[in-house]
């Protein structure tokens, strides 16, 4: 049975991941800080708490016996520069390579990095996976020290690492601190809610078109040492965003225009995904309002 150590594994991401992982037939451990929460419990994976940026306890409750590591831990946390952005870049940072040192080298046969659109910062769009990064917020510089880390690796000593830098990830069990489920939570409850005019224009992706990029990376000999940006490349205007979800919950009361948009928002930010169609032979499957209204169906379940 393949051995996967999923860092990460009771988080949005993380359990979705998870939960293809064992239809697949692996035998899965996840790392991470806290227990799942009821929703994201599945039956058969070792769940372990431990803080990834102590190497003695990492030591202390992890063996090295993994062929195939996927590290999506503290995906999508967005703090700001302060106390908090600076130990979130410490925790990531120093949490790979604690992770790196324990781990048996001679065993993994991959390491998948999750990392984010974020760290491209505030480029043209359709970004492609060669453009100069320019992070500006602790997540995305967290995200892109571990990206170069991990690529240095590659060069010097063939480390089988595949960088996926995804966009925005949308799906079922979602928390309610993101775009969609707080759209469609406050719909669902018909509260009044301010959003700012929504003219960004932002690329969803179902959490399933997600997971098959994965796994795709997971068996493909063509990822080693590559970035591949996870995305549908296609758009859609937060505003018509709220309002195909208030029109298919039918109520709610969003307040269009009455917030400002945050500093340094991207007002345009989607994918090139030509390298990850060519290469992993993968494109996503399921189209935007097919998948918003199956989550939407899940949330008001």
């Amino acid at each position: 049975m393949k051995k996967l150590l999923l860092v990460g594994g009771t988080g949005f991401l993380g359990f979705h991941i998870a939960r293809e992982a064992k239809k697949r037939g692996y035998k899965i451990t996840s790392l991470s800080l806290k227990k799942p929460k009821k929703k994201r419990f599945i039956k058969g994976v070792k769940y372990i708490r431990a803080d990834i940026s102590s190497l003695k306890i990492l030591k202390a409750k992890v063996n090295s016996n993994f062929e195939y590591i996927i590290n999506a831990g503290g995906y999508g946390i967005h703090p700001k520069f302060g106390k908090s952005g600076d130990e979130l870049i410490k925790s990531h940072y120093s949490g790979l390579i604690n992770l790196i040192e324990i781990l048996s080298k001679k065993k993994i046969k991959r390491f998948v990095q999750i990392g984010s659109s974020a760290e491209y910062g505030k480029v043209e769009s359709p970004i492609n996976e060669k453009i100069k990064c320019y992070p500006n917020t602790p997540y995305a510089i967290a995200k892109n020290l571990c990206t170069n880390f991990l690529l240095n690796l590659y060069e010097e000593k063939k480390f089988p690492v595949t960088i996926l830098r995804l966009f925005q990830v949308y799906g079922p069990h979602q928390d309610k601190n993101r775009v969609i489920p707080f759209l469609i939570t406050n719909c669902l409850k018909d509260n009044r809610f301010p959003t700012t005019s929504g003219n960004q224009l932002c690329d969803f992706i179902h959490v399933d078109d997600v997971v098959s990029a994965i796994f795709k990376c997971v068996s493909s000999s063509k990822a080693k040492g590559e970035i591949f940006n996870i995305g549908t490349g296609k758009t859609i205007k937060i505003k018509k965003l709220i309002t195909y979800i208030q029109k298919n919950v039918g109520k709610g009361k969003p307040i269009i225009g009455k917030y400002e948009y945050k500093k340094g928002t991207n007002m345009k930010h989607y994918p090139n995904i030509k390298k990850a169609k060519k290469l992993l032979l993968w494109e996503p499957k399921i189209k935007f309002l097919n998948g918003l209204k199956r989550t939407i169906e899940i949330y008001n379940e």
